[in-house]
């Protein structure tokens, strides 16, 4: 299989409106995609804490070849996010630390990886959001071939170049590029949503009452 970068055009979203993707939790942006749109839920920061958030340069890779991550994180724009679908396989590291290196030295926006990765040590380190099922310190092979700004499906979820790509411990969610307008309106509703409901709660108000629970149905029972 060849390596192929498929040429493609899409809207680069501007700065400011990256900056208010970057406040929303990746729960409040699958409640707003219908609570749909999140990735295998193995799919995790390298590091607790790590959030990560912009628009997607995808690869497809060959299973146990990087090839195709060397060339993504060399030609993908600041900011962007390299989102690679290993197809799962979680016994070879698809990345470690030179293309994590890489990917800070260009200051691209991080990395996710449907697999696994390796150098744990390092990717701490660099402090590069990392997102992968786990950490293999075995080692891929390269030139076997791969995709590049494709269709991918990454965590059973698909993802085209452009898409909004959100990560932090709660996982990854894919924002289709051609929603991300509507999405972050509601995303940005459901945030203020959640602060009147937390200012209730902390006023005193149950769980029901907020958030409008049906009430019980009481069955009596008989004596025996």
């Amino acid at each position: 299989m060849a390596m192929q970068r498929y040429l493609v055009d899409y809207p680069r979203l501007s700065a400011e409106t990256l900056a208010q993707w970057a406040i929303v939790p990746s729960s409040v942006a699958s409640d707003a995609l219908n609570r749909c749109q999140s990735m295998d839920s193995r799919i995790k920061p390298m590091v607790p804490g790590m959030r990560l958030c912009g628009q997607a340069r995808t690869v497809v890779s060959m299973p146990g070849d990087n090839s195709m991550v060397h060339h993504a994180v060399s030609l993908a724009e600041p900011g962007e996010v390299i989102v690679v679908a290993g197809g799962g396989l979680d016994d070879v590291a698809l990345a470690g630390e030179w293309v994590v290196r890489c990917t800070k030295r260009r200051n691209l926006g991080g990395l996710v990886v449907d697999g696994s990765v390796r150098d744990l040590h390092e990717i701490r380190t660099l402090g590069v959001p990392v997102f992968a099922k786990g950490a293999v310190s075995r080692g891929p092979h390269k030139n076997f071939g791969g995709k590049m700004d494709v269709t991918a499906s990454v965590g059973n979820v698909p993802v085209n170049p452009g898409d909004v790509i959100l990560g932090d411990e709660d996982g990854v969610v894919v924002v289709p590029l051609y929603l991300a307008e509507e999405a972050l309106k509601q995303s940005l509703a459901l945030l203020e949503r959640e602060r009147q409901w937390t200012a209730r709660i902390e006023a005193g108000d149950t769980l029901v009452e907020v958030l409008g629970v049906p009430p019980l149905e009481i069955v009596e029972c008989e004596r025996v």
